[in-house]
């Protein structure tokens, strides 16, 4: 599947709060030195999504070593960071545009969007 034949559609408004959700608890796990993936599926397991936890852990590592810094999650509203990947993962913005990094980060990340994108569009 190639970014530019992605469905859009595939991601949901309530796969959008997952992913808002993912983002939250794998940043409370990584500030706080926890295991991410462990948090992740206690979240995801109970819905039946805990084959995402090695996806959204994935993602947001590569998505924060393409941005050079930590992901920043939102208090309140959408924070930047969480409009950047939700807008990366339904289609809305173009990592190209919004994110330069190197060569092979930017590759590593593209395949995590697409995988991600797969995933979510699997779940149930």
């Amino acid at each position: 599947m190639s970014p530019t034949s992605f469905d859009p559609k595939a991601v949901s408004p309530g796969m959008t709060r997952l992913v808002r959700a993912a983002m939250w608890i794998w940043r409370a796990a990584r500030d706080e030195h926890a295991p991410v993936q462990q948090r992740l599926h206690a979240m995801l397991a109970p819905i039946g999504c805990d084959i995402l936890a090695p996806v959204f852990d994935s993602l947001m590592t590569l998505c924060e070593a393409a941005l050079a810094r930590p992901i920043v999650v939102g208090h309140g509203g959408l924070s930047k960071d969480e409009r950047l990947l939700i807008g990366l993962l339904d289609g809305s913005r173009s990592r190209k545009a919004c994110v330069d990094c190197p060569r092979a980060t930017a590759s590593a990340l593209d395949c995590a969007l697409c995988s991600t994108r797969i995933m979510l569009a699997l779940a149930p």
